[in-house]
């Protein structure tokens, strides 16, 4: 297989198609020549949202260039809707990444950017602690429960904090738009981890609770723990099949058989978009839902996962919308994940928070002016901690080490159960790998790096001491410190005393006060003292029975006669209050 990344890029750049939503316009270049175009999207007043998130995902699917291995409902999808292929996650990993899509905030500027916080308490000496925003903000699924949408997540969260009960109608394997009251709109997320770095684990086997998407919504289903077998997994790729390895990797048995799952743990993830996608046709919803398909961050192999290369956060974006309008075109424009959540906003009518630090690519709140840049961080993984800062524009990326005398390299001991990983050690250790290969393991880094990353997809050939690019050098230097500034990110500050930072001085995590329950003109209204504190409620009625779901407290309500309200508070990153009736 070619070069898939530079056939990529070579391809865009000549096939751009912009879309235009909510009557925009703009001009795109076509073979060097400039069009205007001018179309609206026509959407529903509520439309229903759909996510389809999957794990570990680096654009290696034949709707982004990478034809190696067949993803029939993902290329119908592509077919019918719009290929992003500039989406850049904040980080090369899971949970700060999904603070981002869930906040609209970056990860550094809210203390959710180091990963794993509430475990290796031991090897970092610090207490557990999660993320801690400013009072004001709200996970995007409570914005829109509050303005009357269901809102769904099946299954996994893993926000770098623990999500407030108001967050979600419903969080768990069984979570479902089917399971709202009539036809209420609905935001239902479905995240599919068979492609997770740990799909690549030996003994190599499925997940069996991946069926949980060919049954969500069916509570009477139990799902089978574990993996299956190597000899009970499905094979959906020849395993003779001949791969192109990166210049980063080795080529040799280890790690074309670690290629070879990759791919098919892709195929088998397809085949469960496929099934959600199905039970959207079967219940008339599909065109009166916009479905989004991304992954969590880049590629889930070495030198791809956790680091900010291009290979960490570059992840495929596929929406389609309603009755296939503006299928099969491609937008070019440079996405954060950091827009997640006032693009999703934006298209449902609401309006957006001020606290936001993205910006809506789409629907009714869409920016006049696209993106120049999108920015990325890399700090704690697991027991391992760095500070690298990046800024990329359409074609330049920018990184800057705030610990150049610290290597490349982290023993993170999740990576080192990849196959490939244990490959690369022992070449590193034999003096093997060449020299694109050993860059990962030198003792040291560059203060700073520049890269051309439309000639030099892979970000191997460092460019800030070359005096031709003085210039683009200051630009994105300039362009990184306002970032900084903007988010009050400080990138090399202590862990410990970030924590003191997000805990407000105290030793301990700051805990929500209780709200109180009062009665005022046979209306319950609750209050909280906590700045910012979401209130949820359940109601007991007369003969014991408690509601299932937690509502979100918005105004005064009643009850019926003899019922009873039970209330809790939550803000992020505090621990939640007591409960109280």
């Amino acid at each position: 297989m070619n070069n898939y990344i530079a056939f990529l890029r070579t391809l865009l750049s000549f096939s751009v198609v912009f879309i235009f939503i909510i009557g925009c316009q703009t001009k795109n270049k076509k073979a060097g020549k400039e069009i205007a175009v001018s179309s609206e999207t026509q959407l529903p007043e509520r439309p229903n949202i759909l996510w389809l998130v999957t794990e570990d995902m680096g654009p290696y699917i034949p709707s982004f260039g990478d034809s190696t291995i067949v993803t029939p409902n993902l290329s119908r999808l592509a077919k019918e809707g719009v290929v992003y292929p500039n989406m850049y996650s904040t980080s090369g990993v899971c949970a700060p990444s999904r603070a981002a899509i869930t906040t609209g905030m970056y990860p550094s500027s809210i203390g959710a950017n180091h990963m794993r916080t509430t475990s290796y308490t031991v090897e970092t000496g610090l207490p557990s602690y999660g993320a801690a925003p400013p009072a004001e903000v709200r996970m995007v699924s409570e914005l829109l429960r509050i303005n009357g949408y269901y809102c769904t997540n099946n299954d996994k969260e893993d926000y770098q904090f623990t999500p407030p009960k108001t967050a979600w109608d419903e969080s768990s394997s069984y979570a479902h738009w089917r399971n709202r009251n009539g036809n209420q709109p609905f935001f239902s997320v479905f995240n599919f981890t068979d492609t997770h770095e740990s799909g690549l684990f030996e003994p190599y086997g499925f997940r069996n609770s991946e069926t949980r998407h060919y049954h969500s919504g069916d509570r009477n289903y139990e799902w089978k723990k574990g993996r299956m077998t190597e000899e009970e997994t499905p094979v959906h790729l020849l395993k003779d099949t001949k791969f192109y390895i990166p210049p980063y990797l080795p080529d040799t048995p280890k790690v074309r058989r670690d290629m070879w799952k990759m791919y098919n743990n892709i195929a088998e993830m397809d085949k469960q978009v496929g099934a959600v996608l199905k039970q959207l046709e079967e219940d008339g919803l599909l065109e009166s839902t916009i479905i989004f398909f991304y992954g969590d961050h880049g590629g889930p192999l070495p030198r791809e996962k956790r680091l900010i290369y291009d290979s960490g956060l570059n992840t495929p974006l596929i929406i389609r919308f309603p009755n296939k309008q503006h299928a099969g075109t491609i937008d070019n424009q440079l996405l954060s994940f950091v827009d997640f959540a006032p693009t999703l906003l934006s298209l449902t009518g609401i309006e957006l928070p001020s606290y936001l630090q993205g910006q809506a690519f789409l629907g009714e709140h869409k920016v006049e002016k696209e993106r120049e840049y999108i920015h990325g961080a890399a700090d704690r993984f697991d027991g391992f901690t760095d500070a690298i800062r990046a800024v990329r524009d359409d074609q330049f990326k920018y990184i800057r080490n705030y610990r150049p005398n610290q290597g490349y390299y982290l023993p993170v001991e999740y990576r080192e159960r990849i196959p490939t990983m244990q490959e690369l050690l022992r070449l590193r250790d034999e003096g093997s790998l060449d020299s694109i290969q050993a860059l990962w393991f030198r003792e040291q880094k560059d203060a700073e790096e520049l890269y051309d990353c439309n000639t030099d997809p892979y970000e191997v050939n460092n460019l800030a001491k070359d005096p031709i690019y003085k210039g683009k050098l200051e630009e994105l230097r300039i362009e990184m410190d306002r970032w900084l500034y903007a988010i009050g990110d400080q990138p090399n500050l202590p862990e410990r005393e970030l924590i003191t930072k997000l805990w407000r001085g105290e030793d301990n995590q700051p805990v929500a006060l209780e709200p109180k329950i009062t009665i005022e003109n046979n209306l319950i209204k609750l209050t909280c003292s906590t700045e910012g504190a979401s209130l949820g409620y359940k109601i007991i009625d007369k003969e014991g029975s408690i509601s299932k779901l937690w509502e979100v407290y918005e105004e005064p309500f009643e009850i019926l006669e003899g019922s009873k309200v039970m209330a809790q508070a939550y803000r992020i990153g505090f621990e939640p209050s007591k409960v109280v009736e």
